[in-house]
């Protein structure tokens, strides 16, 4: 799954970001402390815990709905740094099914769009809280979308 998503999404092919599905639902990204992902004081880029703060939320997401009927795309992304970030780090987001059948599937019966938030923590292998990332998606089904592809 990983190479196919390095393909599939080659912006973040270079930093080494590895996905990791969660026992009970629900997904991780591991973000290596690699030289691609530092920044001038030696620490995790902030832009790089944003991309993998934004690619847990969205791969969380779709787990619970069809790809093949929904379409997904990002609205908003807000990151909070708590903790400099000086180690390799994991993103996790854990929707649940029914968190995405009530205020995504239910409410797309009666509208076109739906706006779903969720939120992704990040934390050092020592379990520092280093940023807590809010992502709010636009969900349609691809029957409603106007654009081609």
């Amino acid at each position: 799954m990983n190479r196919a998503l390095n393909w599939m999404i080659p912006f973040n092919r270079p930093h080494g970001f590895r996905v990791r599905p969660l026992v009970g639902g629900g997904i991780s990204v591991y973000i290596p402390f690699w030289r691609i992902n530092r920044n001038h004081i030696n620490g995790i880029h902030a832009c790089a815990i944003a991309t993998a703060s934004e690619m847990c939320s969205g791969l969380s997401v779709m787990e619970q709905l069809d790809p093949k009927k929904y379409r997904i795309i990002m609205r908003s992304l807000h990151v909070a740094y708590h903790y400099q970030a000086k180690q390799p780090a994991t993103a996790k987001c854990v929707p649940t099914l029914s968190e995405i059948a009530e205020r995504v599937v239910m409410p797309l019966k009666d509208s076109d769009t739906v706006d779903f938030t969720s939120t992704v923590e990040v934390h050092d292998q020592s379990g520092n809280h280093l940023a807590t990332a809010t992502v709010t998606w636009q969900v349609k089904e691809w029957s409603k979308v106007r654009t081609k592809v």
